[in-house]
């Protein structure tokens, strides 16, 4: 894209990392103050390093036509490519959702919605901010990658920002309606995947098995609760009982 810079008729801002120091620390939070930067916006003038950071970051961002906030899922979890919103913001940010060539918009109760994140900051100070999550943590998933670059410049073209060429988007699942089924472990050892990430399963389906890691023995057997997608799934073979080994994506359902 180096050289169709000329194609670019709005103002772009790229930040690859919000918290550099917790990319080389490899972890999520900020070294030496113990917090999830994602846990403390709007932050503020006159806190701590990491609350500093939080406010001038909003002070950037905020007042943006639009704000893409791109994640990927921690290091137990594979996820496919989504939009998550809340029931708050629906309505003006569905529209945006749908032109991001992402498989799943997953739409959040209101009462899940962590207020101290960089997205419902922006939202409620009213710069739509859509929430991406794809791949698993500490990696970098390509396909994932230039699937979500294509929803993004589709979505540039749709808001008058990009004048140059674009890929059909994929019509994603919008999870309005739709049931979302959890897969928990009841016991401890290690999980081995029966299924697929991102395929479809039928209720009953075996999903998965954990096995007792000094006999092999299999301990439990993680079925899947409806018909639907499996657009989450553990990546991280340890678990103990109440670990999450995946979600569903229900073809029904009251979501």
């Amino acid at each position: 894209m180096s050289d169709e810079k000329h194609r670019l008729t709005g103002i772009v801002d790229i930040y690859p990392a919000l918290n550099p120091l917790g990319i080389d620390s490899v972890t999520r939070g900020f070294p030496m103050f113990d917090l999830d930067m994602n846990r403390i916006f709007p932050g503020t003038s006159s806190g701590s390093l990491a609350e500093v950071a939080a406010h001038d970051i909003i002070r950037d961002i905020e007042g943006a036509d639009i704000c893409i906030d791109i994640h990927s899922s921690n290091i137990f979890l594979r996820e496919i490519p989504q939009v998550r919103v809340s029931e708050q913001t629906v309505d003006a940010l569905l529209p945006y959702a749908l032109m991001l060539n992402v498989d799943l918009v997953w739409i959040h109760a209101a009462a899940t919605v962590l207020e101290s994140t960089l997205a419902h900051t922006l939202n409620m100070r009213g710069t739509k901010t859509l929430v991406v999550e794809m791949g698993v943590g500490m990696r970098i998933t390509e396909h994932y990658c230039v699937q979500l670059l294509d929803g993004i410049l589709n979505l540039l073209r749709e808001i008058g920002v990009w004048s140059g060429d674009t890929r059909e988007v994929r019509a994603p699942i919008v999870s309005k309606d739709r049931g979302v089924g959890f897969l928990n472990s009841d016991a401890a050892g290690v999980f081995i995947p029966r299924a697929a990430h991102g395929t479809r399963v039928r209720a009953g389906d075996c999903v998965g098995v954990v096995l007792d890691p000094l006999t092999g023995a299999v301990v439990e057997s993680s079925l899947a609760p409806s018909d639907g997608l499996i657009f989450t799934l553990r990546e991280y073979p340890v678990v103990y009982g109440g670990s999450l080994l995946a979600r569903i994506m229900g073809d029904s359902g009251n979501g």
